[in-house]
C-alpha cells in the first residue's frame, strides 16, 4: 500500500537512482526474523527453504540488505553477482524501466564493490538466520575468469547457505561462452575444486544460472553436466538478449530484457530442462514472476523454487511475501499436500 502512494514520485527518478533509494529505504526498516518453515516450505540441496519465493540476483549486489529482504517475508535471498575486484560496470544511463510493457531492460555490466566489500558485510552478519545464496561473477577485465569464479568461490562459500555460478549475463562480452559444453565442465570443476578447499566439511551446494537464449542441444549438454557434477540446482533463468514485441521507447535499449515479456520464454525453457534433466536435479524458474498464479504455473512446470526481481519495480517488496501467501492458497486448491508434491504435476 505504502510503495502503490509512493510509486509515481519514485517513477520520477531514473530507474538506478530509485533502485538506490530502495536498498538504502530498506536499511532503515526495523529488523524481523525471516519467515518460518511452513506448508509451502521445500527442501532442495541439503537445504529446508520455509516458502519457495526468492529475491533473484541483481537487486542487492553488494550484500547490503539482505537481512531486510528476509524480513519481508521471502523464504531466500540472492546477493550478487559479485567479482574479486570492485567494478564500475558500464556507461550510465544502463537502467531502463518499460512501463507500459511491465518489463526492465538492463546493461548493468557487473557493477558491485567487490569481494573485500562484500566479505566485510557477511562477517558481519554470520550466525543469523535465513537462506542466503551468493552470486558469483568474473571481472570484466580478467585474464582468467575461470581463476576468477574458483577465487569466489574460497573467498565466499564459507558465508553461503547456496553458491551460484553466473554465466548467463548478457553484459559482460564473453561470458555466455562459458555455457559452452567444454569450457562449462572446465568452469564447475575448478568451483567445485575450490569449495572442497574452503570448505571441507561443510560445503554448499552450487547452483548454475543460465540464459533463456540457448538452443536445444545447448540445453541438453548443460542438463548431462550438470548431473555428471552433482549441481545443486539449475536456475532458469537470466534476462534474455532476444526482443518480443514491445511498445515502450526503451524497447531499442542495449542490454538483458526482464519482466513481463520474459515469462513465456523462461517457462519455456524451464520446461526444457525439466524434460532434459528428468527432474533429476532442482529447478529454480525465475523470468516474468509477477503473480501466485505465475508462481505456481512454474512450480506445476518444473520449478522447485521461484525468484523475483522486475516485477518488484512496479509492485513493491511486498511483492514477495503476496505471492508466498497465494501459492499456499493454489496449492490447496489444488489439493497438493506440499509443495515437492506439485514440483513438475502439469
Amino acid at each position: 500500500m505504502i510503495f502503490q502512494l509512493l510509486k509515481p514520485a519514485i517513477f520520477v527518478l531514473d530507474s538506478e537512482r530509485a533502485h538506490r533509494l530502495a536498498v538504502d529505504g530498506l536499511k532503515l526498516l526495523p529488523r524481523k526474523n525471516p519467515p518460518r518453515a511452513g506448508k509451502t516450505a521445500i527442501e532442495i540441496a541439503g537445504l529446508t527453504f520455509p516458502n519457495p519465493v526468492g529475491v533473484a540476483a541483481g537487486f542487492d549486489k553488494d550484500a547490503e540488505v539482505p537481512d531486510a529482504l528476509l524480513g519481508l517475508g521471502f523464504g531466500f535471498v540472492e546477493v550478487g553477482s559479485i567479482t574479486p575486484r570492485p567494478q564500475a560496470g558500464n556507461p550510465k544511463p544502463r537502467l531502463f524501466r518499460l512501463v507500459e510493457d511491465k518489463a526492465v531492460i538492463n546493461r548493468m555490466g557487473f557493477n558491485n564493490s567487490g569481494a573485500e566489500a562484500a566479505l566485510r558485510r557477511l562477517e558481519a552478519r554470520s550466525g543469523r538466520c535465513g537462506i542466503l545464496g551468493i552470486n558469483v561473477g568474473a571481472n570484466k577485465d580478467s585474464e582468467d575468469r575461470v581463476a576468477d569464479y574458483a577465487t569466489m568461490t574460497r573467498l565466499m562459500a564459507p558465508h553461503a547457505s547456496y553458491l551460484t555460478v553466473n554465466i548467463s549475463s548478457p553484459n559482460t562480452p564473453g561470458l555466455r561462452a562459458l555455457q559452452d559444453e567444454g569450457a562449462l565442465t572446465g568452469l564447475l570443476e575448478a568451483v567445485l575444486q575450490a569449495r572442497a578447499e574452503a570448505t571441507p566439511d561443510s560445503p554448499p551446494p552450487v547452483f548454475l544460472k543460465v540464459a533463456p537464449d540457448l538452443e536445444p542441444a545447448d540445453v541438453d549438454a548443460i542438463a548431462r553436466i550438470a548431473l555428471d557434477t552433482k549441481l545443486g540446482a539449475l536456475i532458469v533463468s537470466n534476462t534474455t538478449i532476444s526482443r518480443p514485441p514491445l511498445t515502450s521507447r526503451h524497447a531499442g535499449e542495449t542490454g538483458g530484457l526482464s519482466g513481463a515479456p520474459l515469462k513465456q520464454l523462461a517457462l519455456e525453457r524451464l520446461r526444457d530442462f525439466r524434460k532434459a534433466t528428468g527432474g533429476a536435479i532442482p529447478l529454480v524458474g525465475v523470468g516474468g514472476i509477477a503473480s501466485a498464479e505465475d508462481a505456481w504455473e512454474r512450480i506445476r512446470a518444473g520449478a522447485s523454487l521461484v525468484q523475483l526481481y522486475s516485477a518488484m519495480v512496479y509492485e513493491g517488496p511486498g511483492l514477495g511475501a503476496k505471492i508466498a501467501r497465494g501459492i499456499e492458497r493454489l496449492m490447496q486448491r489444488d489439493g497438493f499436500a506440499s509443495i515437492a508434491e506439485a514440483v513438475g504435476s502439469e
